[in-house]
């Protein structure tokens, strides 16, 4: 390329990032008030996030357009098109913690709905707090193309792996001791594997940001190797 055609490129790409970083920004805006909405039972936050769906959607076909358009005028190589790579991936995860949100604000209402006595008490904002922390970091991490925070967010997504597996066992036992409660444990299982969900999606993300930095595929990698190709060590 060209200066004058470089210059061009570099100010889409920018633009790209910083509407990416946007988006995930609202993601992790949906995932809080998801958790704070089921938690103090304000049906109001939960419809917002359910309502900001539509946003994460939108964002989701107009970046994805815009990779696409950035690739096809300036056919960009090695580091640069390792970045609009990395940028499409994390579109893709972003989107999809907006849909696990969603999830948990419509499982959130029908718990607020339903007869208190019939829900049991389960402990989720510990592990939720853990994982808006990972995407945020994840997120950082990108921002800054500093892959160095990688592999403490992986070793944070097998804690939250098993959380989720304690908070099965113990609703499991709940449901044998009481058939009463039943319908509210599912949506409360429902909801912790959304958050579970949500931890993965948010070790993608800092995965991604390796990839793109190093230019290292570390996904199926130990926590090891991704030390040592994130620099972390």
């Amino acid at each position: 390329m060209n200066k004058h055609t470089y210059t061009q490129f570099d100010k889409e790409l920018e633009a790209i990032r910083k509407r990416l970083l946007e988006m995930g920004g609202l993601v992790a805006q949906q995932l809080t008030r998801a958790i704070e909405g089921l938690g103090t039972g304000n049906q109001d936050l939960l419809e917002q996030v359910i309502a900001d769906d539509r946003k994460v959607n939108e964002e989701e076909v107009a970046l994805d357009d815009a990779c696409i358009h950035v690739i096809a005028r300036h056919a960009p190589a090695a580091g640069d098109l390792r970045m609009v790579m990395t940028m499409i991936q994390m579109i893709t995860d972003l989107e999809r913690i907006g849909d696990e949100a969603k999830k948990i604000a419509k499982a959130g209402r029908q718990i607020i709905d339903s007869d208190a006595a019939f829900v049991p008490k389960v402990e989720l904002r510990h592990v939720s707090t853990m994982v808006v922390e990972m995407l945020q970091g994840a997120l950082d991490a990108f921002a800054r193309m500093d892959p160095t925070a990688s592999p403490d967010i992986v070793r944070r997504d097998k804690e939250v792996d098993a959380i989720f597996k304690g908070i099965m066992r113990q609703l499991i036992t709940y449901m044998m001791e009481d058939p009463r409660v039943i319908t509210r444990s599912l949506d409360v299982l429902f909801i912790a594997k959304s958050i579970e969900r949500i931890g993965d999606h948010a070790k993608n993300l800092s995965e991604y940001v390796v990839y793109m930095v190093k230019g290292r595929d570390v996904r199926h990698e130990g926590v090891e190797a991704l030390e040592r190709a994130s620099g972390a060590n």
